[in-house]
């Protein structure tokens, strides 16, 4: 059973809540997905990664590694999915870092003093820390940076988690009177190596928070001097973490390379990174027999072939996919109809048939196996699912509906990733519904992640595959997503107990069991009540990993994956 000391850990950083998968935030949108997908998602991955060039032993250090997609941007403040935060991870540092076990590490900074109440942290900078053009890294970058992220004209898709600082939250609201006035963000450069940064609340998960790439330093002269070129290239990005970016091919591929100026240069082993982009299934599968890439996905028509291969495993990731609904249609703002096509189509069939990948039918938000009460409970033990009265209550609903909107017939559509796998999935939703509820078309629109990404954010879509990878170890992370014109949301939904519930759940951390309980009770609103969103699955991974590449860190939320330890051993 886990004591209360060991579930405030888990609370890593609350705040958000990325990408619609992507996107992922999804992720998204977390992160932040799509999360997307904003948390929303695009490709992710949660095993370990590949190899290939500079010796260790007798094995070359070169890592060759393989994405579905291309790189969404490189600026910290800009990131909307699992891929773009997973490699800011590895060329930047924020003040704290994940370990191989996924807690926070000294990394710009060597240290923190916090004060008696827990509401003011003094960070103390590395004095040996500087960027990849030899420029020291100040306390004022991460001034420079936080204030940024909130600035109307540079508002972060993630500014929410910085809503625990001192008037940041009011800073982004339009009817405040702090509204844009960044000076009176509660972060000071005490000095060029001292950080003092002042909270609204107590906050025990503080430190884990700012291992996340929202709150990585920028360099003010760099960024300037670059204009609206910041970040849209590898040689336009200063380094400050374990590796750079030596090329960036945009549509090809990327290249990782030891950054030689990065305080911690003797934990790297790897000499270089090679990542090719593969959108289609069969030629990553296709590389990596071939011995071109170290580590790859695959999807259900490799599961078979491979199952009991010994470079092959499967995990059960803290990731849910969902359709977004816009309720700002007319036909969609009947809540009948979001009923039945919730409950409209096979999940199962979905999780368990065509991906095939250790996925799991989903009728609920946060996933399970995730995060624990302050007794040990599971999440999901509450409310193990929501809405799955089947396919002829689904029915009922949709005549409902259609009887209360004076129509016989509705045309929606339906916005995708490119992708074979989840274009299966977005072909198989369409079939059932369409044969489930009579009357109903829908068109799909297969997207590349960017542009589904904005569509999203613009409210031009009807339907929206999208999903959310967790930014930290908490609920919150999923849940408050959804919030009343919270950044996330994209769906138009708006509940006032909802939001009264999250808020709660994120100002009064003294009660951690009533905290759990209002974080289970909007969540319940959020699915069973409203039908806000249609969740669909807690994504299962299926990897191919050669068995030369060893200590490569995958981490279950936040910034994903880790190669500062990462080596190659008897390739």
């Amino acid at each position: 059973m886990k004591s209360k000391s060991k579930f405030l850990s888990l609370i890593l950083f609350i705040v958000l809540s990325a990408v619609l998968i992507g996107c992922t935030g999804e992720g998204e949108t977390s992160s932040a997905e799509d999360n997307q997908d904003q948390n929303e998602t695009t490709e992710t991955e949660q095993g370990t990664e590949g190899t290939e060039d500079s010796e260790a032993g007798d094995s070359k250090q070169v890592l060759n590694l393989v994405e579905g997609g291309d790189l969404t941007t490189l600026n910290s403040l800009e990131l909307m999915d699992v891929l773009a935060s997973k490699t800011l991870n590895n060329v930047m540092e924020g003040l704290y870092r994940l370990d191989k076990n996924h807690e926070p590490v000294p990394g710009m900074a060597e240290g923190y003093e916090v004060s008696s109440d827990g509401s003011t942290y003094t960070f103390k900078l590395r004095e040996d820390a500087v960027w990849s053009n030899g420029t020291p890294v100040t306390a004022n970058d991460f001034v420079f940076a936080w204030k940024r992220a909130l600035t109307p004209e540079t508002l972060s898709p993630f500014s929410y988690m910085m809503n625990d600082i001192k008037n940041a939250a009011e800073i982004q609201n339009q009817d405040s009177e702090l509204y844009g006035a960044v000076d009176e963000l509660g972060v000071e450069a005490v000095d060029d190596h001292t950080l003092k940064v002042e909270l609204e609340n107590q906050i025990p998960y503080f430190v884990s928070l700012v291992t996340y790439p929202l709150f990585f330093p920028q360099n003010q002269e760099f960024v300037e001097s670059k204009g609206d070129q910041y970040a849209l290239e590898a040689e336009n990005l200063i380094y400050n973490g374990p590796f750079t970016l030596t090329s960036w091919d945009h549509g090809t591929g990327w290249t990782y390379e030891p950054n030689k100026d990065y305080w911690d240069r003797e934990a790297v082993k790897l000499d270089k990174i090679e990542v090719k982009i593969a959108s289609d299934n069969s030629t990553r599968v296709s590389l990596y027999e071939a011995g071109e890439i170290d580590m790859t996905e695959i999807t259900s028509e490799f599961v078979t072939k491979y199952a009991g291969h010994e470079d092959y495993t499967h995990v059960l990731k803290p990731e849910v996919y969902f359709m977004r609904i816009n309720q700002t249609n007319k036909y969609l703002a009947n809540e009948n109809i979001r009923r039945a096509i919730d409950m409209g189509w096979d999940k199962a069939g979905v999780a368990e048939s065509l991906l095939n990948n250790g996925s799991v039918p989903a009728n609920y938000l946060v996933p399970k196996e995730f995060a624990f009460s302050p007794s040990g409970e599971d999440f999901r033990a509450k409310y193990p699912e929501f809405n799955n009265e089947g396919v002829e209550a689904a029915q009922d609903y949709w005549q409902q509906g259609l009887s209360e909107l004076g129509v016989d017939s509705i045309e929606l559509e339906l916005i995708s990733y490119e992708d074979d796998q989840r274009g299966n999935v977005a072909a198989f939703i369409k079939n059932q519904l369409e044969t489930n509820l009579e009357g109903l078309t829908i068109q799909i629109q297969n997207l590349p992640n960017k542009v589904k990404l904005n569509r999203e954010v613009e409210m031009d879509y009807d339907l929206s595959y999208g999903g959310w990878n967790p930014d930290y170890q908490d609920p919150m992370t999923f849940v408050d997503l959804f919030v009343t014109d919270g950044t996330s949301n994209l769906t138009g939904y708006s509940d006032e107990k909802f939001d009264e519930l999250v808020l709660e759940a994120k100002t009064d951390t003294a009660d951690l069991d009533k905290r759990w309980e209002n974080l289970q009770e909007a969540e319940r609103i959020l699915i069973e009540e409203d039908v806000a969103i249609s969740p669909m699955y807690q994504s299962g991974q299926a990897m191919l990993t050669k068995p030369y590449v060893k200590d490569l860190i995958t981490h279950p939320f936040g910034v994903f994956g880790s190669y500062k330890w990462t080596y190659i051993e008897g390739k």
